[in-house]
């Protein structure tokens, strides 16, 4: 292939456009499709209910799912031609292989999707089942795909983990040499991405969908915070709802909103190599070929093969958005192209004597957090958002337009999307960067171990302590876009051993974080957790407490300077926001919540205050820093630095007061740490953050005080069987699955959101159960460790995965946090989960395909087994002695 002559008769870009054109012109103008290219087209309708911004392959899903819902006047506009964007030049694989569970569900239900469109519509949509191979050059790789096969099996997507002699008897032309193993998933399949798009199209205009070309967005008209029209280039269309569809554009449609829409998406330079068909053609089913230490992916294409990848120096494009109305092909760049034909040659050496077809250059766009965007956006209401794919809008538009079709017509989806919520970003962490996408287009294939975490586009939101705490040692990670330390590096260790050490095995911070837990539980530590989210809700009557009354599961109307922990819930009974919530005086609250809930927990109380409400609600986040003093050292330093008495007896647990700390006033000190370890929050005005900060490490000194981070705030919480908002609990888990009814205020006699749901399930039982388990037969010096999404088993059954895992310093072993629920195959099997049903299982988790006995319990391990070893601790000291 070096050195072969490229082919004079290749398909130039432009051709593209026309031949698109040619095979839907003649359904222009018929089953509600219009093109301002006619010479008389189609008028825009004045009214609307939604208006879809963006007729790729994303946006005729959305209107082909709304319109599968009922949905009535419904407008798709496209600013080209219908699928003339990214999708026109898209590679055509429809892969299921992703790291996060709702991606691959998206994807699944999109290849389902694909397969049936033909027989709904008539129209053919090239859709092959080939299957593909992920394949893996070294053991961290095949660890981590084994890892994704199980979360796949949980899934019920089948694949299977193949030695690289199988590889070779499932595709002719792989090279195995340097392959250690794969994994093939075999439902996944090859289409064309156009033909899927017309199929769509015109299953929608079927339906009742209204499409209309060449019209452009020029803005979303927005009154009171809700979206009333879209203004085009062919009139005004007034409406209830839009959604962004506009693919690399989205950002710069969100900003012409008068109301402007964050969307942060940045395109890239994309490209493929198309040959002409072999000696002996590739035939259309066999499987994809995706060479994730190649950074390439190989399908077959007419007999040859098309072959693409994700470059570790890509090129971010400066556009200047809609003024490029089609993509049309941009210029090759056969020199940046040069590494992935290298390790195309390497992988299939057969191919040095093709003829090349084209390399094909087109724009892809990417998000800050390598996530798409989805939902209804923060500021507007009734603004839509689907995009940002990262080169998988093929495989998740199905998806992601069911999802965001019953987003709209239910308000929620079938299936948890919060990683996926335009709502999980802040506003300061969503401006999209060349730089950022540089980062995240070649993290696509690169190895992904536990805890890895993004390198560009940090200090965006920091504590006023960070300075103090670099210096002594912290290790960072992000967190909504604010760092939080993760360990303190000793003075001494290898700083960069450290933070070059990715593993899926025992880490290298494992002594360091185990000297941080058994400080909190013997002696006195000092966390920063000003990420924390921080409201504070008052009003002039009562309209405060009847309003978080109304939010809340559990009963607010309580003294003032108690703290109530509880959830928000929705009208299913489930989480959409665990919060403590401080009642600061009769009529003033603080509210205290995970750091990703900045963005959500202020629409959700938004979207319920009244629109003349007397009530105030502020962001204080920013105002102050929040210092975590924990263990049975921290009452004797806090007792030297104030004034009033921190015993039990006159600051009770879950208790407030605004006291003086050292020189400081103001400070807001909390009977609690979020751990179940003794200890206070502090909450200080900016101002004051250093001083406090300063004046208990020095009188924390006699009492062995250190700093710590958040992997020891970790291990302590999943020892204690605290869930956590975002990781175990979310908006389709509800109180009584996860043992907290007495959070709910069932004999109070007020109504709140989710009373109902809650009410019922108690009556007919949950059908899901949150269990603790610890690892028996797990080594922790030799085996994989768990980390979260490992699969559960009960009795050789699937019953569930993890959702959290840490190693307890305390027990000595790795505790999962996970839902258990019977699995649906077995008729037999009670609906309703009970503890007889917990205790009577035989369980196991599974890591990275090994499986570890493990015992399931519905309250901590920790008390039982610190009496155990203490008991051992005094019988060898009682040994020692007499020796």
């Amino acid at each position: 292939m070096r050195g072969c002559v490229r082919s004079s008769k290749v398909l130039a870009p432009a051709m593209f456009p026309r031949l698109l054109f040619d095979r839907w012109g003649s359904l222009l103008g018929r089953r509600g499709l219009a093109s301002a290219g006619e010479p008389h087209p189609t008028p825009l309708p004045s009214q609307a209910r939604v208006v879809i911004c963006g007729g790729g392959i994303v946006g005729s899903s959305v209107a082909y799912h709304l319109a599968k819902l009922g949905w009535k006047d419904v407008v798709l506009l496209e600013q080209g031609r219908l699928g003339a964007g990214t999708t026109r030049l898209c590679a055509g694989i429809v892969s299921t292989a992703k790291h996060i569970p709702i991606e691959s569900k998206m994807a699944d239900y999109s290849n389902t999707l694909y397969q049936q469109l033909e027989q709904e519509t008539g129209v053919k949509t090239g859709y092959v089942k080939t299957g593909s191979l992920c394949l893996a050059q070294n053991q961290d790789r095949f660890i981590s795909l084994k890892r994704l096969a199980s979360r796949l099996k949980v899934l019920g997507i089948p694949c299977d983990v193949i030695t690289p002699k199988q590889v070779a008897e499932l595709h002719p032309l792989v090279n195995i040499h340097d392959l250690v193993g794969a994994v093939h998933v075999l439902g996944d399949a090859v289409v064309s991405p156009p033909d899927v798009n017309h199929a769509l199209v015109v299953a929608a205009a079927k339906n009742g969908v209204q499409i209309h070309e060449h019209t452009s967005v020029n803005h979303v008209m927005v009154q009171k915070g809700h979206v009333t029209g879209v203004e085009t280039d062919r009139g005004t269309i007034y409406c209830d709802y839009f959604v962004n569809c506009a693919g690399q554009w989205a950002y710069e449609l969100g900003l012409s909103s008068e109301d402007p829409v964050s969307v942060p998406v940045h395109a890239c330079e994309h490209f493929y190599l198309l040959t002409k068909p072999l000696e002996q053609p590739l035939q259309p089913h066999a499987p994809v070929v995706m060479d994730l230490d190649g950074r390439i992916y190989v399908r077959a294409w007419q007999g040859g093969v098309l072959s693409g990848g994700f470059e570790k120096n890509p090129k971010p494009i400066f556009t200047e958005g809609r003024s490029q109305l089609e993509i049309q092909g941009m210029q090759e760049d056969w020199d940046h192209f040069e590494p992935m034909l290298s390790a195309l040659l390497r992988r299939m050496p057969s191919l040095d004597s093709c003829e090349i077809h084209q390399l094909i250059n087109w724009p892809e766009s990417f998000t800050p957090d390598m996530r798409c965007i989805m939902g209804e956006t923060q500021t507007v209401h009734g603004y839509f958002v689907l995009g940002g794919m990262n080169s998988s809008g093929l495989s998740f538009a199905g998806g992601g337009g069911r999802y965001l079709a019953e987003w709209m017509t239910y308000g929620y989806p079938s299936e948890n999307v919060w990683p996926l919520d335009v709502k999980r970003r802040t506003l300061q962490s969503s401006a999209p960067s060349c730089a950022i996408a540089m980062e995240v287009m070649p993290l696509l294939y690169e190895l992904k171990v536990p805890r890895w975490d993004f390198q560009t586009g940090r200090q965006l939101r920091t504590s006023p302590l960070y300075d103090r705490l670099d210096t002594q040692g912290a290790r960072w990670m992000e967190k909504h876009g604010f760092e939080r330390a993760k360990y303190f590096v000793p003075s001494g260790k290898d700083l960069l051993a450290l933070d070059q050490s990715k593993t899926f095995y025992k880490p290298d911070w494992f002594d360091i974080v185990g000297a941080e837990v058994k400080c909190c539980k013997e002696a006195v530590c000092v966390v920063d957790m000003s990420s924390f989210t921080k409201f504070e809700l008052s009003s002039s009557g009562d309209q405060a407490l009847e309003l978080l009354q109304r939010l809340c599961a559990n009963d607010l109307d309580v003294p003032v300077g108690h703290i109530v922990h509880t959830g928000m819930l929705n009208h299913r009974g489930g989480y959409e926001n665990d919060c403590s919530v401080v009642r600061l005086s009769k009529n003033r609250f603080f509210i205290i919540s995970p750091s990703d809930q900045q963005v959500h927990c202020w629409s959700w109380i938004k979207q319920h205050m009244p629109s003349d409400s007397q009530l105030q609600l502020e962001d204080v986040t920013w105002k102050y820093t929040a210092l975590n003093v924990i263990g049975p050292r921290a009452m004797d330093v806090l007792s030297e630095l104030s004034y009033v008495p921190l015993t039990p007896d006159h600051f009770p647990s879950l208790f407030c007061k605004e006291m003086s700390v050292g020189y400081a006033n103001g400070i807001r000190v909390m009977s609690m740490t979020h751990t179940g370890e003794p200890g206070f929050m502090l909450y200080i005005p900016i101002e004051y953050a250093l001083h406090v900060y300063n004046e208990v490490m020095s009188v924390g000194q006699k009492y062995g005080i250190r700093n710590s981070g958040y992997y020891a705030l970790r291990s302590l919480r999943i020892e204690k069987f605290f869930a956590f908002w975002g990781q175990d609990l979310d908006a389709f888990t509800t109180p009584l699955e996860c043992g907290r009814e007495f959070r709910v205020k069932f004999d109070k006699g007020t109504e709140f959101i989710g009373r109902e749901a809650l009410l019922q399930q108690r009556q007919v039982g949950v059908s899901r159960r949150f269990i603790m388990f610890l690892l028996e037969d797990h080594n922790t010096e030799l085996d994989l460790w768990p980390w979260w999404g490992e699969p559960i088993y009960r009795n050789e059954e699937l019953v569930g995965v993890t959702s959290s895992s840490a190693y307890s310093y305390t027990l000595e072993r790795h505790v999962c946090l996970g839902f258990v629920k019977p699995p649906e195959t077995d008729p037999g099997a009670p609906t309703v989960v009970t503890a007889d049903f917990i205790n009577r299982g035989e369980y196991e988790v599974e890591i990275g395909g090994h499986r570890y006995h493990a015992k399931a319990k519905l309250y901590p391990f920790s008390s039982l087994f610190a009496q155990q070893r203490r008991r051992k601790d005094d019988m060898e000291f009682s040994s020692f002695q007499g020796k």
